[in-house]
């Protein structure tokens, strides 16, 4: 058996593979299908310090090999969920992050200072890179100057494990990730969404309420491990990564890319056990190809 354990920061993880946040609910949603305390970690659902009532319907839209999704981060806020979600979650055996967003830099630290105050949430995910929202995280996500401020200002009241999830819609996120890194965040996370839409071509009129979206699964993966590739090079501290990873071999090709960890999001929806398989796939693979801990499969590429 392979050692599976890796270490984000001062975050241990007993294996690499998360769940993506918007996609996995709090976790408690999934417990029917699984033993979630097996996953390395749970990013839950987007929260902001107000509650929101996200977009109009229709949000969501199927398309080849993905899906558009507009749902604007709905949420009841932070202060219900420090009431009544975190009390369900926080003996969850694994570790719970929370993806934190923000309108403006106030508005997010003082979602991240709240957050920070419960125990047993050791890491924040701080999402600059939504493409769903009007204000906010495309506005911070997308230069230097925005990703710095946002990071910079919640790095000073945020003591714990602290992950920046960045966008993939910019010209160079190697750049963005440099700037992150110089202010203090512990690990990046990439990549969000891709900004696309959807057309009805009987009505003439876009699918989604806000007629662009953001693009995940499959369709997105070359894009997502060509930018994990690209960031390996760039930074020091580790990388999550995601975007269209469906099984094991994804989630590998992921880490030969430079990954330390993987989040699976979209195919969630697919198969709610999908990430207990590829946990046992990556052991297997592993254990086939000599690697005495999964850890050793970390910018492993030979390119």
């Amino acid at each position: 058996m392979a050692e599976l354990n890796v270490n984000i920061g001062n975050l241990q993880l007993k294996n690499p593979v998360m769940t993506a946040s918007g996609t996995f609910g709090y976790g408690i949603e999934y417990s029917d299908f699984m033993d979630i305390s097996r996953l390395g970690g749970i990013f839950v659902k987007g929260t902001t310090i107000q509650p929101r009532e996200g977009n109009l319907y229709p949000r969501m839209a199927e398309t080849p090999s993905g899906m558009l999704n507009a749902v604007g981060l709905q949420n009841k806020g932070a202060q219900y969920f420090v009431d009544h979600i975190y009390p369900k979650i926080k003996d969850i055996d694994t570790n719970m992050i929370v993806n934190v967003s923000g309108s403006s830099v106030e508005t997010y630290v003082e979602c991240a200072e709240k957050i920070a105050d419960l125990d047993k949430i050791p890491a924040i995910e701080l999402n600059i890179s939504c493409p769903n929202v009007k204000q906010g995280g495309m506005a911070f996500g997308v230069t230097t100057s925005g990703a710095s401020e946002v990071v910079k200002a919640v790095r000073k009241v945020y003591p714990k494990t602290l992950i920046v999830k960045l966008s993939p819609n910019v010209t160079d996120i190697t750049e963005i990730a440099k700037a992150v890194e110089a202010e203090g965040a512990d690990s990046v996370s990439l990549i969000n969404t891709m900004l696309g839409m959807a057309i009805d071509a009987e009505k003439r009129k876009p699918v989604l309420s806000t007629i662009t979206g953001g693009l995940s699964g499959p369709c997105v993966k070359p894009v997502a491990l060509r930018m994990v590739w690209q960031t390996y090079k760039a930074v020091k501290i580790p990388i999550i990564g995601l975007g269209g990873i469906s099984n094991w071999k994804d989630a590998v090709e992921f880490m030969l890319a430079g990954a330390t960890a993987i989040q699976i999001g979209t195919y969630n929806f697919i198969d709610p056990a999908v990430g207990i398989k590829v946990i046992e796939g990556m052991d297997d693979y592993c254990n086939r190809h000599g690697f005495s801990s999964v850890r050793e499969l970390t910018g492993a590429l030979n390119a």
